[in-house]
């Protein structure tokens, strides 16, 4: 088995489902008391997310790219970093370490794709919904990319550090979210992406007609099947 690689803390709910649904697959693969080797390390939330509103990117891939060379010498075959946002300085991280990082857009293209998608919507930060790093990878894959309306970029974002980094679930906001994903629906998407791991918190596959791709969910079975390949 080959130990898997977590830059997490961005944010600690990310990275909870990411070690939670690593040990379940493990579990579910091989049985017994099977668990995944894992070598984890966690940035300070208030730290990247102050450099991100400051928008010193720079900084933000110096922070991430020390933490994946931690993750390297402490044993890990190969890198993930356990947020969408912030694979905006995947590229730094990459070049940081002499070990392959598993990109979440290509991990999620190809989910797409294997479901006959060409067209899609996305819905997470305001950061990955506005700018183009995860846009453009999504697009080099063939796919072709909807984000809603402008108008609603201030309430996702705020539900996601507002609300759900911190845990917090309510079904009035999943109301909404439905609905934003349903104007996407109408725009022609033909799936929706779930870019936010705490976004998988609100929203599951039995709230939306629409087929849900959950970036994290994809990203952990990406990584199951590289660990045990």
């Amino acid at each position: 088995m080959k130990t898997i690689g977590l830059v997490g803390g961005m944010s600690w709910e990310s990275s909870a489902v990411y070690y939670r649904d690593l040990n379940l697959g493990v579990q579910q693969r091989l049985g017994g008391l099977s668990s995944p080797k894992l070598a984890l390390t966690t940035v300070d939330f208030a730290e990247v997310t102050h450099l991100e509103d400051d928008e010193r990117w720079d900084q933000v891939g110096q922070l991430l790219a020390e933490a994946a060379r931690g993750v390297e010498r402490a044993g890990a075959d190969f890198l993930l970093l356990c947020t969408t946002t912030f694979h905006k300085v995947a590229d730094e991280v990459e070049a940081a370490v002499d070990i392959p990082v598993l990109h979440l857009a290509d991990v999620v293209a190809e989910a797409c794709r294997a479901q006959g998608m060409t067209r899609v919507g996305l819905i997470g930060t305001k950061v990955a919904m506005t700018e183009s790093f995860f846009v453009e990878r999504l697009a080099s894959h063939g796919l072709e990319v909807i984000v809603p309306d402008s108008r609603h970029h201030d309430f996702l974002n705020d539900a996601i550090y507002e609300e759900l980094v911190h845990g917090v679930v309510l079904p009035r906001t999943r109301n909404r979210v439905v609905g934003v994903i349903e104007e996407l629906w109408d725009a022609g998407a033909g799936g929706v992406l779930l870019g936010c791991t705490e976004l998988e918190l609100l929203v599951k596959q039995s709230d939306v007609e629409l087929p849900v791709f959950p970036c994290t969910t994809l990203h952990v079975q990406a990584a199951l099947d590289e660990a045990l390949a």
